[in-house]
């Protein structure tokens, strides 16, 4: 039994450090992403909640396990889109590559994207808190919502 733990943990550390080392700077920010997603799905719970308190009689407020199973999906599209982006990054060095051309100094889609998903799950935890009651400063919701701009813009030039 202890051979077996021994060689699943030994498998997942060479899977872990070979995905690290080829995703690079993605990989911290994909744990962050993941950490912010579960953020964003709790305080969502908890303003349903909130809003479901503040009316009693209204069936369009609240929590339910529909709008929950919806949330999980939209997670899992999220994260096909970052394959997506990953992938093209992959596809374009290859191509690259293969042409005898210098192949790009960085992955930019991958990047961007997770970027761009991070300052979205951010914004959705501050206006679920806002929901909640939590004061929010408005310096803090606007500078999110001009980063993630700024990440569309470059996005938009790299094209």
């Amino acid at each position: 039994m202890k051979e077996t733990v021994y060689t699943i943990t030994g498998l997942v550390t060479a899977a872990v450090t070979y995905v690290s080392g080829r995703l690079g700077i993605l990989v911290p920010l994909i744990i962050l992403l993941v950490g912010m997603m579960i953020i964003d799905y709790i305080t969502g719970m908890g303003a349903a909640s909130q809003e479901a308190l503040m009316h009693p009689n209204d069936p369009s407020f609240g929590w339910s396990s529909k709008k929950g199973f919806a949330g999980i999906v939209k997670k899992v599209a999220i994260f096909a889109v970052i394959t997506v982006a990953i992938a093209l990054d992959y596809l374009i060095a290859v191509a690259v590559e293969q042409l005898g051309m210098s192949p790009p100094k960085m992955a930019v889609f991958g990047l961007l994207v997770v970027v761009w998903f991070l300052l979205n799950e951010m914004l959705s935890i501050i206006e679920n808190a806002g929901r909640m009651g939590a004061d929010i400063p408005d310096w803090l919701s606007k500078y999110i919502a001009i980063l993630k701009k700024k990440i569309d813009d470059k996005g938009g030039e790299t094209t």
